[in-house]
């Protein structure tokens, strides 16, 4: 099987770092071009220029806020003005703002996750989608987690919202099947990002995944970078609609638990959902 992206155009969102950056990176090493979406103008220069110097592809940035969706029309916009076409979109901005007991949670954090999770990812969908079915097709991958599959405590609005974009994925890859835009998701595990910094400074922590995950090793960029290359490609041209999980098989057993983590700050009880 070979995956050709000569003469490809791809949006990534959140290219400034993390499994973003680096799914943009193997793309251009394989010829494709790509756009770089991300909130930090200065990051994503960066980027950008790293990605460059390693690969044949064309990179360029637009500094872009997803949860705007003027600014989100307005890089795809660009992204059709630079290369004439859209071929695809990785998807990864996202996260969360939101860590601790249910109970109390900072409901404008609450809402400001859901923002960024759900009516962002529907934004860069919406807009790109418009520019693929013009295009007679294309592929959009985005990035979920398996905290969107089994339950994560204390993870705040994380997993609902991942839930609702996996909703978000099955929908358009109904709706945009028949002008052959394929639409799924990948769910990565605990993978070494700068995102979960935190949880790798904390042995407990870090050891309770291990427990949880048949394959014991923390997932590397590349290994989430393989499975979208996959999705992005003609290769998986009869794929729509799923949420493939690249987590070592946590998602066969429990969520993590960083009680140890969080308990200094809300205590044992608190953490039951005592205020």
């Amino acid at each position: 099987m070979q995956l050709s992206f000569e003469d490809r155009t791809y949006l990534v969102t959140g290219g400034g770092s993390g499994i973003g950056k680096g799914v943009a990176a193997a793309l251009v090493a394989s010829g494709a071009n790509v756009m770089l979406m991300g909130r930090n103008a200065d990051r994503l220069a960066a980027a950008a220029d790293e990605i460059k110097a390693a690969g044949s592809g064309e990179v360029n940035h637009e500094a872009a806020d997803i949860t705007d969706e003027d600014a989100v029309a307005r890089v795809v916009a660009a992204v059709i003005a630079w290369r004439g076409k859209l071929d695809g979109v990785l998807h990864s901005a996202g996260g969360s703002h939101t860590i601790g007991p249910i109970t109390q949670i900072d409901s404008e954090l609450w809402r400001s996750t859901v923002d960024l999770n759900i009516n962002g990812t529907m934004y860069v969908l919406k807009h790109s989608a418009r520019e693929m079915v013009r295009s007679g097709g294309g592929s959009f991958v985005g990035i979920s987690s398996i905290a969107a599959g089994n339950t994560h405590r204390w993870f705040g609005a994380y997993g609902p919202g991942k839930s609702a974009l996996e909703a978000l994925v099955k929908l358009a890859a109904d709706e945009l099947g028949p002008s052959w835009v394929r639409v799924n998701a990948i769910r990565p595990g605990l993978t070494r990002t700068e995102m979960v910094e935190p949880i790798m400074q904390l042995p407990a922590a870090l050891e309770d995944y291990r427990q949880c995950t048949p394959i014991p090793r923390v997932g590397e960029v590349e290994d989430i970078a393989n499975l979208a290359l996959f999705l992005l490609s003609d290769a998986a041209s009869y794929i729509t609609g799923q949420a493939i999980n690249v987590d070592g098989g946590h998602g066969l057993r429990r969520g993590p638990d960083i009680s140890g983590m969080l308990e200094p700050a809300f205590g044992a009880d608190g953490l039951r959902g005592v205020v």
